[in-house]
């Protein structure tokens, strides 16, 4: 066991200094995946990869135990154009580690891997511990966490890194994005002609404003639906056979996405195809043991409108972690350096509690 936090929370920092010097946007997380692996190796870590995720047990794993995952992600979205400093430079100035993903969700993974470092070599823990740095989850992309939990081994609950104050997320909100079409029959404007898809989309779209899903979760409220695009016709005198709108549906824990899309497809008088359905809602109990060890440690518990990769794993998940998610994706991001410090101390304090 590494027991100096202190080396372990400079060793964090350090590493997240030469993360944030590598680009790793989504698919593109090459560099940052061979870093991560040398950092890890470097430390006598047996390191597994496929593609660019990248993960490691405990060395004393136990196949009769349990397994917790600690995962987040080291893949960054774009920097936007209103960055006035270097998103690559990883300028470190008044206590604050600026650059592209130090707060989104840098800060939580090398957090989560000094803590991981910290059990690496006890012996008879009472749980297995799988870390895993995973790509992809700016996009929910399919060869990132979806891609490497097919090679892992049976896990029981997650623990997710993503900047929350180090407060608990006790449930995440899950996404549907519709495409939908109202077809009618085209026709001359100027005559009683034709049946007006653009009509028969309004009635549909006024259901998708106006509609109240009759379960209510208790952590993140209603299911909220958007009509956020729309396209129809092509001319002033001519009747639109087709009116094509989209419905961003951000759905909770009380219901599938499957439901859902059951049960809109019940009340709209248009076609409605999801993208994908697989962005599920997620939440954990209360009495979890990761939730009470939370509590334990002062965390507040809350539901989180944000998705993360909670949305594709299938077993009980918390997310936490240092940083704060109103930060992620703004120009010249970044975490404060006492706030990573804090992180590993409470991932090391949170597992203590089951361990």
């Amino acid at each position: 066991m590494i027991n100096d936090v202190k080396r372990l929370g400079d060793d964090a920092i350090e590493l997240l200094r030469n993360l944030i010097t590598i680009p790793s946007f989504s698919r593109e997380e090459n560099g940052t995946a061979d870093l991560l692996c040398r950092f890890l190796i470097e430390r006598g870590v047996d390191v597994e990869r496929e593609g660019n995720n990248v993960w490691a047990y405990n060395r004393h794993f136990d196949t009769e135990k349990p397994t917790i995952l600690l995962n987040s992600h080291h893949d960054t979205v774009k920097p936007n154009p209103a960055y006035t400093k270097d998103p690559f430079l990883a300028l470190q100035d008044e206590g604050k580690l600026f650059g592209l993903g130090s707060n989104d969700a840098g800060g939580c993974l090398v957090s989560l891997i000094a803590a991981f470092l910290y059990y690496y070599e006890t012996e008879e823990l009472c749980y297995n511990l799988c870390l895993l740095a995973s790509a992809e989850e700016e996009i929910s992309g399919r060869n990132g966490i979806e891609e490497a939990v097919k090679h892992l081994v049976k896990l029981d609950f997650a623990i997710v890194g993503e900047p929350t104050l180090l407060n608990l997320a006790v449930a995440e909100k899950g996404l549907m994005v519709l495409d939908c079409e109202a077809k009618g029959v085209a026709g001359h404007a100027a005559r009683e002609e034709g049946d007006n898809a653009i009509y028969k989309a309004i009635a549909a779209i006024e259901w998708f404003r106006s509609f109240s899903f009759p379960r209510v979760s208790s952590y993140l409220g209603p299911i909220k639906m958007s009509v956020t695009m729309i396209s129809s016709g092509s001319q002033h005198n001519v009747v639109p056979a087709s009116c094509i709108f989209v419905v961003d549906v951000r759905t909770t824990d009380v219901y599938t996405n499957e439901e859902v899309l059951n049960l809109i497809e019940e009340n709209v008088p248009v076609q409605v195809k999801a993208r994908s359905t697989r962005l599920n809602s997620s939440s954990i109990s209360l009495e979890h043991p990761i939730v009470r060890s939370g509590i334990q440690l002062g965390a507040k518990i809350y539901g989180s409108p944000t998705m993360s990769d909670q949305a594709l794993l299938s077993i009980p998940s918390v997310k936490v972690g240092p940083g704060d998610s109103a930060r992620s994706h703004t120009a010249d991001e970044y975490i404060f350096v006492e706030e990573i410090r804090e992180g590993v101390r409470f991932y090391i304090d949170l597992l203590q509690n089951l361990l």
